[in-house]
């Protein structure tokens, strides 16, 4: 069997799973799937490259609803429709004891215009590792909870497009630190949540375009997350990720977007944003719709 027969099985795979555990999330729990009684929305959401946190930037939440005696996840799918490229990623993740997080998604890149009928594709293994604190914030809590995590990436499609374009290697590992904090009352009364991440990355455009480049490898670069939420079950927020620039060819912008998230039961959130990817290679101001599906357990 062929490789690119392999990923595309996975990648079907990947999205029935994500239909079937969609159906039992809002049927309800299962005896299979239900794994405690964390509360509602402190996995996070999955953000595109697989953790668990916001769309665009990981957080310190361990995916999940299990406690710390039990074994969770969630299945994700996730498409973001910039103005010339189509950006899908699929994926599974595991939460153990709400202290270890691991997982594993699937990107795939359209190239649109700028190369017909040609995708870039990319696989990317993830661990985090809760360290210490508590996401919920009361009075014996201060600290926010804090986690380490790694992303390793690697790029189906280094040669022709990211070779050509300057990238100097196929793979690439991200290192971050999360700091995650959630205000069961706070401003006006609600629900508020907060991340900052720091990322230390040689990827470019999140590892499609492959890694490191003319202008040099790693760097250490922030990101963040705000939200509130409106209702006991809907979310609204922003997030920033920080970009830099390894390769001469083309220039990187921040990643920005603005969502809003439901939770219609605990094993079941969508998510609806507007995100600004601004330059993608050869093409500006690449915004547009940004969808995502999650089921937990």
């Amino acid at each position: 069997m062929s490789w690119n027969r392999c990923l595309a099985l996975t990648r079907l795979s990947l999205r029935q799973a994500l239909g079937l555990l969609v159906l039992g999330g809002l049927a309800g729990p299962s005896p299979a799937l239900h794994a405690g009684d964390r509360l509602l929305a402190t996995g996070g959401l999955t953000q595109i490259e697989g953790s668990g946190g916001g769309g665009l930037v990981p957080w310190a939440l361990i995916t999940g609803l299990e406690t710390e005696d039990q074994v969770g996840g969630s299945a994700f799918c996730t498409d973001v429709a910039p103005s010339d490229f189509t950006l899908e990623s699929c994926g599974l993740a595991f939460g153990i004891h709400n202290r270890l997080e691991l997982s594993v998604a699937r990107e795939h890149l359209s190239l649109g215009e700028t190369a017909p009928g040609d995708t870039l594709s990319q696989t990317i293994i993830g661990a985090k590792l809760r360290l210490f604190g508590d996401a919920i914030i009361d009075q014996d809590s201060v600290w926010p909870q804090l986690a380490l995590g790694v992303q390793y990436k690697r790029n189906s499609n280094y040669d022709p497009v990211p070779k050509s374009l300057g990238a100097a290697h196929a793979d690439g590992t991200d290192f971050y630190a999360a700091a995650t904090k959630v205000w069961l009352a706070g401003p006006f009364g609600r629900t508020w949540i907060a991340d900052l991440t720091l990322r230390e990355t040689e990827a470019n455009q999140l590892g499609l375009l492959g890694f490191g480049g003319d202008l040099g490898r790693y760097h250490l670069v922030p990101e963040g997350s705000l939200g509130v939420f409106l209702t006991d079950t809907i979310a609204i927020g922003a997030e920033d990720r920080h970009k830099h620039n390894d390769l001469s060819s083309f220039r990187e912008n921040d990643f920005r977007d603005l969502f809003i998230a439901w939770w219609p039961t605990k094993h079941f959130a969508a998510t609806l944003a507007y995100a600004d990817l601004g330059n993608i290679a050869n093409k500006p101001s690449q915004s547009g719709a940004y969808v995502s599906m999650q089921s937990s357990w």
